[in-house]
């Protein structure tokens, strides 16, 4: 990072368009930044026997629930989504570190990233675009919050478009939301049963209604925002001409002249 700064050059996932776009509101981009965790993931916390956890009746063999990793408990899998949270949230504490060292203010445009490591586990990856507003002191010189704690580059998900029109309507990011959950639900013991041979022919109704094993993970991505102006901003640059696209009405104009 030291090196990079002195060179006075950077690099950049920006499009030319989401460079101007962030020029346009007093922003400037000052380098690519990355932030890495690799992880062994060992101990999920699921399991994949029949009926696991399920819930006995009188008479009656068990039948299993849905669980829901956010609910705890046995089969539901909330050790790997806190695995899952603290990589995510090491890569892009590591990030925003890189973008304070090359004097930013935050990172738009980060992707969050998750693939196979050469040597085994999981690598999570985020990676985004430092950028600083010329001429504001670097977060280093920042006081520290209310609660005493440093504060750090804001980091958004956000694109260079989306990022000025934020800035122009008197908002600016705060951060990543992530939000992550796995959901479960394994075969029971009475679909078990209705499968062994001595069962005979009938309807396999655990199958039939779709409780075969099936695990699902969702994860939501956005950007948390805070608004530092009860005005818009208005544009004082000059405006800009707008050429059509459209071949017909090109046509039009010039058979008129």
């Amino acid at each position: 990072m030291q090196e990079i700064r002195k060179s006075g050059t950077w690099g950049s996932a920006l499009t030319s368009d989401e460079f101007a776009a962030i020029r346009s509101v007093g922003f400037e981009p000052v380098g690519q930044v990355l932030g890495a965790a690799v992880y062994n993931i060992g101990y999920t916390g699921g399991y994949n026997c029949p009926g696991a956890w399920g819930s006995w009746g009188y008479g009656v063999p068990a039948r299993t629930v849905t669980q829901v990793s956010s609910q705890g408990g046995f089969g539901s899998f909330a050790p790997l989504v806190k695995t899952m949270y603290d990589a995510r949230h090491k890569a892009i504490d590591r990030m925003t570190t890189e973008c304070d060292e090359l004097g930013g203010h935050g990172v738009v445009g980060v992707m969050l990233s998750i693939g196979s490591f050469p040597a085994g586990g999981l690598e999570f990856k985020a990676i985004g675009t430092a950028v600083r507003a010329p001429g504001v002191p670097p977060m280093a010189n920042w006081n520290k919050d209310f609660s005493g704690r440093r504060r750090t580059p804001f980091t958004s998900d956000l694109s260079g478009q989306d990022f000025a029109k934020l800035i122009m309507k008197g908002w600016v990011p705060a951060g990543l939301a992530l939000g992550i959950s796995i959901g479960s639900r394994h075969d029971d013991w009475m679909t078990i049963g209705q499968t062994r041979w001595g069962s005979g022919n009938a309807e396999v109704t655990g199958w039939t209604e779709g409780r075969r094993d099936h695990i699902v993970e969702a994860t939501t991505i956005g950007t948390a925002i805070a608004r530092f102006a009860r005005s818009e901003q208005q544009h004082s640059g000059p405006t800009l001409a707008i050429m059509s696209l459209d071949p017909k009405r090109r046509q039009a104009a010039r058979i008129r002249i």
